[in-house]
């Protein structure tokens, strides 16, 4: 049987991270104890032969103690003092310090191209500075205020119009809340925030909050995955069982792939698109609402919780015939996760069902199906500073006969199962300044696979630099990863943090 070649270049890929980072797992590192071991250690102090010579002046000249350099001679000026070098950390520092409420931030600059032709797009992929300012402040009852706004300048091409929802323009508003603290079993938190919850690593099953998939996708800092939510978050504290709620007036919608700066595939096209997805928003306050909650607790050191969720599909997933417009379905999720100790390394499970509350019978073609998700997870040290982790994904489309009765001619039939592995491999060097690592996706079932190589280099305390790649592989153009592949591109960017 002959190996498919997306599948041989998948394998060839991976075994180069591999072999990349073996060499440096066999390193002899420097004992803990040591000076050198651990960052901002302190120099040794000097030997004792060291301290018993005497101070050497600097050759053909007189040494500090010299009677000729004692005193300058009658009528001769003082010397003058030797101009300080200039500190541009330490002017950042004063800067920051004067700025009322400003606790720090950073300035990045990156740049990124497809090394693919793509009809649709340009080769230039991302090319933008960005300058983040971390506001907060604490007042004397409790209340604290977090305010963090990117300033961008982006020159690619593409829909730039000021959107605070989409991302685009000059300001992407990351944070804008107010925290209260009414009695010490209680926060309240209102206003722009990014929340997160679950167990997956890059896999989200009961976290349905928006992500930023563009963003993820081009280049930019992973961080940038978790786009903000407009939203009431209430946590409770108790030692039975500690419970958060998030309400969400408007829906908050995924920054979602529409064809700006990533083509697809275009399912009632039946072609790669790179033009824009028109879509019937759900933007009516308080009737297109969102709502949250979990219940979480620590069980012997095992951090078990349930989830659920009522609301909207976050990306558009429906269609309207009528209109041609893509849309967002009515959805509720319920599910549970585990995540502890295992085998000298953590483990986590979680699971989720998938309530599409506009197609219970599944004989809907433009709404998605309800479904099944499951998920395992487990890593762990594997060499000395070298962390392997390992998932398995699994989606199980629910009512299937009746999906395949009711699609229409000429559109693809989905697989009933869906399955994902994933591996991350991370190994770090040069006292953990230097990180490099590869994140894996692959599809057995629908035979593709995205790979992110990534390597961080953390020049001092101010600077990082760095350079990755986003690679899609398959056989064919319809699947959930390989109708990615004319995007594949590589990127390189430096920040300065202040």
């Amino acid at each position: 049987m002959v190996m498919p070649k997306h599948l041989l270049r998948c394998g060839l890929l991976l075994v180069f991270a591999l072999a990349l980072a073996a060499p440096l797992s066999a390193q002899t590192e420097k004992p803990s104890g040591s000076p050198a071991a651990s960052e901002g250690a302190e120099a040794p102090p000097p030997s004792a032969f060291e301290e018993d010579l005497p101070p050497t002046p600097m050759e053909g000249r007189p040494g500090p103690d010299s009677q000729d350099a004692a005193e300058p001679e009658a009528g001769q000026a003082e010397p003058e003092a030797e101009a300080e070098p200039f500190d541009f950390d330490r002017m950042i520092d004063e800067t920051v310090e004067k700025v009322p409420w400003l606790q720090g931030g950073f300035l990045d600059v990156r740049a990124g191209t497809r090394v693919i032709d793509d009809p649709y797009h340009n080769h230039l992929s991302l090319a933008e500075a960005r300058l983040q300012l971390d506001f907060e402040h604490w007042f004397d009852d409790g209340t604290g205020v977090t305010i963090r706004p990117d300033f961008l300048y982006d020159p690619v091409p593409g829909r730039d119009a000021f959107d605070l929802e989409r991302g685009t323009g000059w300001l992407d508003l990351r944070e804008a809340n107010i925290l209260f603290v009414p009695t010490d079993w209680m926060d309240v938190k209102v206003g722009r925030q990014i929340l997160t919850w679950g167990t997956g690593d890059l896999l989200f099953l009961n976290d349905l909050f928006p992500k930023d998939w563009k963003s993820f996708f081009i280049g930019r800092d992973v961080e940038y995955l978790k786009a903000p939510s407009d939203a009431v978050k209430v946590s409770l504290f108790h030692d039975l069982v500690n419970f958060d709620v998030v309400y969400t007036p408007r829906m908050d919608a995924d920054r979602y792939i529409d064809g700006d700066r990533i083509s697809y595939f275009n399912r009632a096209q039946g072609r790669r698109s790179g033009t824009y997805v028109h879509t019937e928003r759900r933007d009516d306050w308080f009737d297109d609402s969102e709502t949250a909650w979990r219940f979480s607790r620590t069980i012997e050191g095992y951090e078990a919780a349930v989830y659920g969720y009522h609301g909207f599909w976050k990306s558009p997933e429906g269609f309207n015939p009528a209109t041609g417009e893509a849309t967002f379905p009515r959805l509720s999720v319920y599910g549970a996760s585990v995540r502890g100790p295992v085998a000298g390394g953590i483990g986590n499970a979680e699971i989720a069902g998938y309530d599409s509350r506009q197609d219970h019978s599944g004989r809907n073609p433009f709404v998605p199906n309800s479904e099944l998700r499951y998920l395992v997870g487990y890593s762990r040290e594997i060499a000395q500073e070298l962390t392997l982790g390992l998932q398995y994904y699994l989606e199980q489309m629910l009512d299937y006969s009746a999906y395949k009765r009711a699609l229409p001619a000429g559109l693809r039939r989905e697989d009933r199962v869906r399955q994902v592995l994933t591996l991350r491999l991370t190994k770090l060097a040069m006292n953990q300044n230097l990180t490099l690592s590869m994140f894996a996706f692959y599809s057995p079932t629908e035979s593709d696979c995205y790979l992110r190589p990534h390597v961080a280099w953390k020049v001092s305390d101010a600077w990082t630099v760095e350079a990755g790649a986003n690679v899609w592989l398959g056989a064919g153009r319809q699947t959930f990863f390989a109708q990615f592949e004319k995007n594949t591109n590589i990127y390189a960017g430096a920040r300065y943090s202040f």
